[in-house]
């Protein structure tokens, strides 16, 4: 396995929006065209990234970068972490899930932070069994319907 992260340019763009998951996964996660539509309107904030094995794209990841959290109740809650992955069905159980995760983690704490944070949708068929496994634990918030998960990056390290 050759994996890398590529920034998104005008030579990729077109193999990361035919990016698709499983068609029982689309519920869970938002297509690659809106989040590139959300990462041009968020700027520097976000950081979209196409995963690359060899020469084949496999998966598409978005970090948030240093928001405000909620700051009608906490100005100083500034957080980091996954926005969004997505993993090409024919990719699906071969490590590219984590390690877009371990990538967003190591470029959050490039940047002096110390938590990674990530929503998944609840349920079975939704992807928290993937986030605990990895170590994210459950903070007991939600976000548009999301349950929050955060990952410890001083003991991950």
């Amino acid at each position: 396995m050759t994996l890398r992260l590529e920034k998104i340019t005008p030579d990729n763009v077109e193999a990361a929006l035919r990016l698709r998951v499983r068609p029982e996964q689309e519920k869970n996660v938002e297509p690659v065209a809106v989040s590139l539509a959300e990462a041009y309107a968020w700027g520097d904030t976000a950081w979209p990234r196409l995963m690359v094995d060899g020469d084949r794209p496999v998966g598409f990841v978005m970090a948030f970068l240093d928001i405000a959290w909620n700051p009608a109740v906490d100005p100083e809650d500034r957080r980091s972490g996954l926005w969004r992955l997505n993993i090409a069905a024919d990719g699906q159980g071969r490590g590219y899930g984590r390690f877009a995760v371990r990538a967003v983690a190591e470029e959050i704490r490039r940047r002096g932070r110390d938590r990674l944070f990530t929503t998944w949708e609840p349920g079975e068929a939704g992807p928290g069994a993937f986030y605990l496994k990895l170590g994210f634990r459950t903070t007991g918030e939600t976000s548009g319907g999301q349950t929050v998960g955060v990952l410890d990056l001083a003991a991950a390290s």
